[in-house]
């Protein structure tokens, strides 16, 4: 057995022991494929975050190269687009580093759209992985908008001096 196939095999047994074995996605039972340093993910799953984890964890595996994610996000029954931004709501509300004065969500058939805005790179993050985790979310789409923090008056001081510069 060539050594490429060798190590092929050792990183297909460590993908599915990663799986089987992860306390967050054992329980889904999720099938595993290696060929030629691709993953293929298979399975169901409850939630968008939790799709993405499998994603994180195949990618972690020394000689994966590539990830094919092809696990399906349902629920336990149908939900609605009103239901969905509930939950996301409820999400929102819980995470720490968002305020639901500046960011909150509408969901079209599963897909959550982010809106509002904020100063913060980091509030729009935080509010995607709480999104993430509501149940029926199937995709984020991000339409908040980034603003400019407010100016500090050291900010204002040197606009003046160069304003005064430019007019003498």
């Amino acid at each position: 057995m060539s050594s490429g196939k060798k190590q092929n095999l050792k990183a297909e047994k460590e993908l599915q022991r990663a799986f089987k074995t992860n306390k967050d996605l054992r329980s889904y039972g999720l099938r595993t494929e290696l060929s030629g340093g691709e993953a293929r993910l298979q399975g169901v799953v409850d939630t968008l975050i939790e799709k993405e984890r499998a994603t994180a964890l195949a990618q972690s595996i020394p000689g994966v190269e590539k990830v094919e994610n092809a696990i399906s996000i349902s629920t336990d029954g149908p939900i609605t687009d009103g239901e969905v931004e509930f939950e996301v709501f409820e999400e929102l509300a819980k995470a720490p580093e968002v305020n639901p004065q500046h960011i909150w969500a509408e969901s079209h058939g599963g897909t959550v759209i982010l809106k509002g805005e904020t100063s913060r790179r980091e509030e729009i993050e935080a509010a995607r992985r709480a999104a993430a985790k509501a149940r029926g979310v199937k995709e984020i789409l991000n339409e908040v908008k980034l603003k400019e923090p407010p100016a500090t008056l050291e900010d204002i001081f040197h606009s003046q001096v160069r304003n005064d510069k430019e007019n003498s």
